[in-house]
């Protein structure tokens, strides 16, 4: 986890330091509406390769916005669930969300 000694003084350049790429707003995305599992995200986050998922789930986990738990299963089974602080960015994602439909329409006109 990044130390607070270590955050920028400046509160958006926070925020975006923790979801400021594509794939973990569209992670977080995916998590909105409850557990998955990885191959699940995998899907659901298009484009997206296993090693990149993997990363940024792992980063995403210890910055405290998700839990994983693995399963003692044959094969093994992981699953991914957004924390307290993780579902706290959900008026973030429902901002980005409007403003993505507002400008879509504006285009579209």
């Amino acid at each position: 986890m990044t130390a607070k000694s270590e955050l920028p003084a400046c509160p958006v350049e926070t925020t975006l330091m923790l979801i400021g790429d594509k794939w973990k707003v569209l992670i977080l995305r995916d998590l909105r509406s409850g557990t998955k599992r990885f191959g699940e995200l995998k899907k659901s986050v298009t484009g997206i390769s296993q090693k990149v998922l993997t990363s940024n789930l792992r980063d995403m986990e210890e910055n405290g916005l998700l839990t994983r738990e693995v399963f003692p299963e044959v094969p093994p089974r992981v699953e991914y669930t957004m924390t307290e602080l993780g579902l706290s960015m959900c008026p973030i994602l429902d901002a980005m969300a409007q403003w993505g439909t507002n400008y879509k329409k504006e285009k579209l006109k």
